[in-house]
């Protein structure tokens, strides 16, 4: 039985290709690239490709509102940013399929409640595995977030380096791209927004 079943997104009436469409599809691939699948290098790269597939994808059959339901409403008077730091992220970028590797940092401002810290990592690594833009990936985990916790704030930034740009098309390494969103105080203060920022950089 195959394990990775994600949700369809987009369109919930398609069936789901089974796991021999997708490795036919993947030799379909090899073929078009010039390569014949049947060769003993290649023979078994179908189901290896299957299998990556179901690691690197397997968010689409998580749900981050689980992670962050279990949450504790004693926050001892608490009234300053919560902040993660190096949460890596790992993704693929839906208009190439690509990796894009990187970087987050997560901060929020508990009002009634808070979560284990662990459940936040957690959040960023659900949506990563899913195909999206850098800047959608921003946006969920703030979404996430803001309907779990109903903070008085909060604030994410994804710093990734995108294949799609630097192994091919234009060829730049080293290019990073910086996305960001502030909710609540960290949008209405700029000394906040600052402070945040700066424990970014210092990651």
């Amino acid at each position: 039985m195959d394990a990775f079943k994600p949700k369809l997104v987009g369109n919930d009436d398609r069936r789901r290709p089974t796991r021999d469409e997708a490795m036919e599809a993947v030799r379909t691939l090899i073929a078009w690239a010039g390569d014949n699948p049947e060769r003993p290098g290649l023979v078994d790269t179908p189901r290896r490709v299957v299998d990556a597939y179901g690691e690197w994808f397997e968010g689409y059959g998580q749900d981050p509102a689980r992670d962050l339901s279990r949450v504790f409403e004693d926050v001892t008077g608490y009234d300053d940013m919560v902040v993660l730091r190096r949460v890596e992220v790992e993704s693929h970028c839906e208009h190439h399929m690509a990796p894009f590797l990187g970087q987050a940092t997560v901060a929020y401002i508990p009002g009634d409640k808070v979560v284990g810290i662990s459940k936040l990592a957690r959040v960023v690594e659900i949506f990563s595995r899913r195909l999206q833009s850098q800047e959608t990936l921003t946006n969920q985990i703030v979404e996430a977030i803001e309907t779990a916790l109903q903070p008085k704030g909060i604030a994410v930034l994804i710093k990734a380096e995108h294949q799609c740009m630097t192994t091919r098309g234009v060829n730049h390494r080293q290019v990073s791209t910086v996305t960001n969103r502030f909710t609540g105080a960290f949008k209405n203060d700029p000394y906040l927004a600052d402070r945040f920022l700066k424990l970014a950089r210092e990651a």
